[in-house]
C-alpha cells in the first residue's frame, strides 16, 4: 500500500540517507522532506533524488506550527530526524538545542495527533542513557543524559511517550549508536579524522582518546528504521547498534592506516566537559525482529574513507569561514591551552 512520509531533517546526514534508501526500496511511497537548512542541512545530500517525482522538498522549521500543519496533511508516517545534534555545539549554545529538539518535537507531535497519522517515529540517540562503564543499556533503563544535547533528546523522547500514553498516538522511539558514512558533515569525529588526514593536519583527540563507541553504518541504521516502521511495537523504544565497539584512538589509527598517513598526526587536546567514556546498547529487541547489520565495520569504514577521498568538493565547500571559526574555538584553542600547560 502506498504511503506518504514526512521526513523532518531530511537534508541532514542520516535523514538524507533514509530518504535516498526509502525512495529506492519503496517505489510506491512518496516522501516530503522538511528541513530548516541550517549549517548541517545540505540539499546536495538529496541531489541523487532531486528529480524523483515522488520526492518533494520544503524549507522550514519544525518549531513553526503553521508550516508543519500545512505539510502534515495527508501524511501517513512522520519520521523526525530534525535536531541540533553535535555535543560540542550544545556545550557552546544549549538554547538552540532546546528550541529544536524539545519544542520542535512538541510542535510535530501536536500536528501529528490532530492529523491522526499512522505512526510518529522519533529518532533519538544512545547518549540519553549517559555513560555506560560496563555492560549495555536496555530500553527500560533510566535515562541519565550528561550533555545539553543528550538532555534535549531525552526531553523530546519523553514528549513522544506522553503523546502515546495520553492521546494514543502511535509512536516509536529509536536510540542509535554513533553513525558514520557518506555525506556526514565535516565537524563530526570521523569526518574530522578523514579530512584532516587528507590535508596532513593534526588529528584532535579529546583527552587520552580511550573513549569507546559502537559504530553503526548509516545504511544499516536506515534498514533498521524500515524494519521498525513495519514491525516495531508501537509506544515503545528500540536500541540500534552494530556491535562495532572501538576506542577513538584506535579508530583514528585505522583511518590513518587506510590513507597511508603517519600515526603521529594524532594530537591530544583537553577533554570536553561531561565527556562520556563509553556507550553500549543491548539490541536484542531489534534482533528479535530479524534485523542484522548488512555491512562489516572494516568494509563500511573503508567505503566511507574512500567516499571522502573521492568527494572532496562536497566537504571542502562546507569548510567555510563559519566552520573554520567553530573549529578554531573547539579544537585549536584547546590545543593552545594544552601546549601552554
Amino acid at each position: 500500500m502506498a504511503r506518504h512520509l514526512l521526513v523532518t531533517g531530511g537534508a541532514g546526514f542520516i535523514g538524507s540517507a533514509f530518504v535516498r534508501c526509502h525512495l529506492r526500496d519503496y517505489p510506491d511511497d512518496r516522501v516530503t522532506v522538511l528541513d530548516k537548512l541550517t549549517y548541517a542541512g545540505n540539499l546536495a545530500n538529496l541531489a541523487p533524488v532531486a528529480d524523483n517525482p515522488r520526492y518533494r522538498f520544503a524549507q522550514g522549521d519544525i518549531a513553526d506550527a503553521d508550516v508543519v500543519r500545512e505539510l502534515i496533511q495527508g501524511v501517513d508516517v512522520v519520521v523526525n530526524f530534525a535536531a541540533e545534534t553535535h555535543v560540542d555545539r550544545s556545550i557552546l549554545d544549549p538554547g538552540s538545542f532546546i528550541e529544536t529538539d524539545v519544542k520542535g518535537a512538541f510542535v510535530l507531535l501536536e500536528a501529528a495527533r490532530r492529523a491522526e497519522v499512522e505512526l510518529f517515529l522519533q529518532i533519538s540517540t544512545d547518549e540519553v542513557y549517559g555513560e555506560v562503564p560496563v555492560g549495555a543499556s536496555r530500553e527500560t533503563d533510566q535515562l541519565a543524559p550528561r550533555s545539553p544535547y543528550a538532555a534535549s533528546k531525552a526531553g523530546g523522547e519523553l514528549l513522544v511517550r506522553a503523546y502515546h500514553e495520553t492521546y494514543g498516538l502511535p509512536t516509536l522511539v529509536t536510540r542509535a549508536s554513533n553513525n558514520f558514512g557518506p555525506y556526514q558533515y565535516p565537524e563530526k569525529f570521523l569526518p574530522v579524522l578523514i579530512t584532516n588526514a587528507l590535508d596532513d593536519k593534526p588529528i584532535p583527540l579529546y583527552g587520552d582518546g580511550r573513549q569507546r563507541r559502537d559504530w553503526l553504518y548509516v545504511e544499516d541504521h536506515c534498514s533498521a528504521l524500515e524494519r521498525l516502521i513495519e514491525q516495531g511495537e508501537r509506544g515503545t523504544a528500540y536500541n540500534i547498534g552494530a556491535g562495532n565497539e572501538c576506542e577513538n584512538r584506535e579508530l583514528a589509527a585505522r583511518v590513518l592506516d587506510l590513507l597511508g598517513k603517519p600515526r603521529d598526526l594524532i594530537q591530544s587536546v583537553p577533554d570536553r566537559p561531561g565527556h562520556d567514556r563509553r556507550y553500549a546498547v543491548d539490541t536484542s529487541r531489534l534482533a528479535a525482529l530479524g534485523w542484522r547489520p548488512a555491512h562489516t565495520f572494516a568494509a563500511a569504514l573503508e567505503r566511507t574513507v574512500r567516499w571522502y577521498v573521492e568527494h572532496q568538493d562536497w566537504w571542502r565547500s562546507l569548510q567555510d569561514a563559519a566552520y573554520q571559526a567553530y573549529y578554531q574555538r573547539n579544537y585549536a584553542d584547546r590545543s593552545r591551552l594544552l601546549s601552554d600547560e
